[in-house]
Formats: C-alpha cells, sequence, structure tokens
C-alpha cells in the first residue's frame, strides 16, 4: 500500500467521552493512514447539540468526506460502536471497513434493563461530583498520555440519557446483515459484558473476524494503546482496494 492508496480512518468515541478518547491512535497512525477522530452529539466540541443517530451518522460521513480519500474505515467503540453500525445501514457506500470496539453485545431485552436504570440515575449526581470521579479513575488506571487528551475534553453525563435511551433495544446482532464492507470484532479479552454476542455478530456477516486483546477491559485502547493501535493498522491495510 503506498501513501496515495492508504484507506482514510475516522475514529468515533464512547459513551460520555470524546475524540480525544482516539490521541494514541491519531498519534501513532498519521504518518500513514489519513486520521480523524469525531465528536458524537452532545460530546466534546459538540456539547450543546442535542443527540440523535441521525446527527450522529451524518457527522460521520462529514469526517469521511473531509479525508477525501473516499469510502473509509470506520473504528467506533461501545455507543460509537453503535452510531458506526448505523451509519454503515445508511451509509454503505462511504464505508471500506468497519471496526466495532466493545459494541458487540445485543443491547435488547434483559440485557438492556441495568443500562436503562444508570441511564435514570445519571442525571441525579452532580456533574462536577461525576467528573472528579472519573478523573480520579482514568488518572488512576492509565499512563498520563493515554487519557490527558480525554480528561481535557471533559464527559458528556448530560447526554447519556438521551443517547442510551436511543440505542438500548436497537441493536443486536442481526445488524450486521446491513454492513457490506469487511469487519473486525475486537474486543478486551476481561470486556465480558460488551463482548457478550462477538460470536453472533461474527456469524452474522460474511467477512468479519474477532480479535481480542488480552487482559484488556471495555477500554481497550487505554488499557494496551500498542495493541489496539497494531490491530487497527493491520486491518487497513488488509483491506481491499476501494472500487
Amino acid at each position: 500500500m503506498t501513501a496515495a492508496d492508504a484507506v482514510g480512518i475516522v475514529f468515533v468515541h464512547g459513551t460520555r467521552l470524546s475524540a480525544g478518547q482516539w490521541s494514541v491512535q491519531l498519534a501513532a497512525l498519521r504518518d500513514e493512514f489519513p486520521v480523524v477522530a469525531v465528536d458524537l452529539p452532545g460530546h466534546g466540541k459538540r456539547s450543546a447539540q442535542p443527540w440523535s443517530l441521525s446527527s450522529a451518522t451524518e457527522i460521520i460521513a462529514s469526517a469521511v468526506d473531509s479525508l477525501d480519500r473516499g469510502p473509509a474505515l470506520v473504528v467506533g467503540h461501545s455507543l460509537g460502536g453503535y452510531a458506526s453500525l448505523e451509519f454503515a445501514r445508511r451509509r454503505p457506500e462511504r464505508l471500506r471497513g468497519l471496526i466495532l470496539a466493545g459494541a458487540s453485545a445485543s443491547t435488547r431485552g434483559l440485557w438492556a434493563a441495568p443500562y436503562r436504570w444508570v441511564a435514570k440515575l445519571v442525571p441525579r449526581i452532580p456533574a462536577d461530583r461525576l467528573a472528579q470521579w472519573n478523573d480520579w479513575l482514568l488518572r488512576r488506571l492509565y499512563l498520563p498520555e493515554v487519557v490527558e487528551a480525554t480528561i481535557h475534553s471533559g464527559y458528556a453525563f448530560h447526554t447519556l440519557p438521551a443517547a442510551w435511551d436511543e440505542v438500548l433495544g436497537r441493536f443486536d446482532a442481526g445488524a450486521m446483515r446491513f454492513v457490506e464492507a469487511p469487519v473486525l470484532i475486537l474486543n478486551g479479552e476481561k470486556d465480558t459484558v460488551f463482548r457478550a454476542g462477538e460470536a453472533d455478530f461474527a456469524r452474522a456477516h460474511p467477512y468479519a473476524r474477532i480479535e481480542l486483546i488480552p487482559r484488556a477491559r471495555h477500554l481497550a485502547n487505554f488499557d494496551d494503546p500498542d495493541a489496539f493501535t497494531d490491530a487497527v493498522r493491520r486491518f487497513a491495510r488488509q483491506l481491499p482496494a476501494a472500487s
């Protein structure tokens, strides 16, 4: 693959986070690939924008266009993974490959019940207290260079209820039938909740495979940034040429 052939890569963050989640990946990959990370509606620089999956897909589409490389590889984590599945359904011609990270669990049925409860609880807790707790946890678990961009960008607790309300009950392995591009299901080995349906998701797509990052949890790109970045790099290099 030459620099002119390199696929563009769009990174889509998870619940309450921002484009800052991907600072390490952007720095490591930009010499080989055109890369960009987006803020979803209600998050980061778009904090004042109301959440909707429709708006999320338009933001991803605009990011793909901004790279000016045709269809892109979209890497979505958690909430961003489900938004990326919706993008794949609505804009299949813009997608060259899809990586679902921590987003291969069905959001339907009894699994969703605890998350609906959390979504109702979050607005009752002061946002500054939630932010302080998140800052403390990230700094305790991860190196500063991995999480400082996320901490600096702040958190979107105010958007969580609306985002989860739309995603919960909407996605299962059947969503994979709308994905026309190759898929990598990239999960942390210890992310038992969000990798619960990975086998079903993989079976539902003819060109999907599963890769696990050893000992990593839900925030696998924080737990092992190098392994996560390497998995993205290898998948991007292996994608078929754009038609």
